[in-house]
């Protein structure tokens, strides 16, 4: 009976040494402020143990935005990565798990944004509607057709820049090309704001004018020569081209 007893005290003492062996270790871990402080001057190791701490309930967050574990893992990871390329904007104004949180709740939200604006369309699916175009798959250079149209535009864009007259022209090379303020246009060329801005308004509407005499029809042509030409690049390059 002693024996046991005796045995039962010292399981005790053992039990209560190793409690109070964890909890002065637990005591000594540096906090997450201190860590963040430590990241912030390159130490790559107390960013990983920020992580390590709050890895679990990261992806808890993306799991309750997502409903799948993979992919909450996916965006728990480009969360953490976020963090680390953004640590110097936490502020300490609330726990760095919840900045963290916070982030991982965006990194799920724009995912979902994402995925509702996906629309999957089967490349041999026969048109729905009468006269309808065939699918036409969209590539990173234009076409032999798009190519020619832009290197047309091009030139009628070039040529009737031209013939603008020099007091609106050069306005518009200085404002629309060189990315010139306001104030800086109007010191090159010796005159007030208010005169740039209206120089500068004429110029569009006079160039605007110029290209719709040649392309007044533009709308009743086909949807392929639109979708084909890269109008969209046409007026930024045409007009660097010809300051340089």
């Amino acid at each position: 009976m002693h024996l046991y007893r005796a045995s039962q005290i010292g399981t005790n003492f053992e039990r209560g040494r190793l409690e109070v062996q964890l909890a002065t270790d637990e005591h000594q871990k540096p906090g997450d402020a201190e860590l963040v402080q430590r990241s912030l001057q390159g130490d790559r190791g107390a960013f990983g143990e920020l992580t390590q701490r709050h890895w679990r309930k990261c992806v808890d967050v993306a799991c309750y935005f997502l409903r799948n574990h993979s992919d909450a893992e996916d965006q728990a990871q480009n969360a953490v990565l976020k963090a680390y390329q953004h640590l110097d904007q936490y502020q300490g104004d609330a726990e760095f798990s919840t900045w963290l949180a916070k982030i991982v709740a965006n990194q799920c939200l724009m995912l979902m944004r994402a995925r509702r604006r996906v629309r999957f369309v089967h490349v041999d699916e026969v048109p729905s509607k009468p006269n309808s175009l065939p699918l036409q798959l969209t590539s990173e250079y234009p076409d032999p057709e798009g190519e020619l149209a832009y290197l047309q535009l091009n030139q009628k864009l070039r040529s009737e820049i031209r013939r603008i007259p020099p007091l609106m022209r050069n306005v518009m090379l200085l404002r629309d090309i060189q990315g010139l303020p306001l104030e800086d246009v109007a010191g090159e060329l010796g005159i007030t704001v208010a005169a740039v801005k209206s120089r500068l308004v004429r110029a569009r509407a006079e160039l605007r004018s110029r290209m719709v005499k040649h392309y007044c029809g533009i709308r009743d042509s086909s949807p392929a020569l639109h979708s084909a030409a890269p109008l969209n690049r046409v007026g930024r390059n045409c007009t660097v081209r010809l300051a340089n």
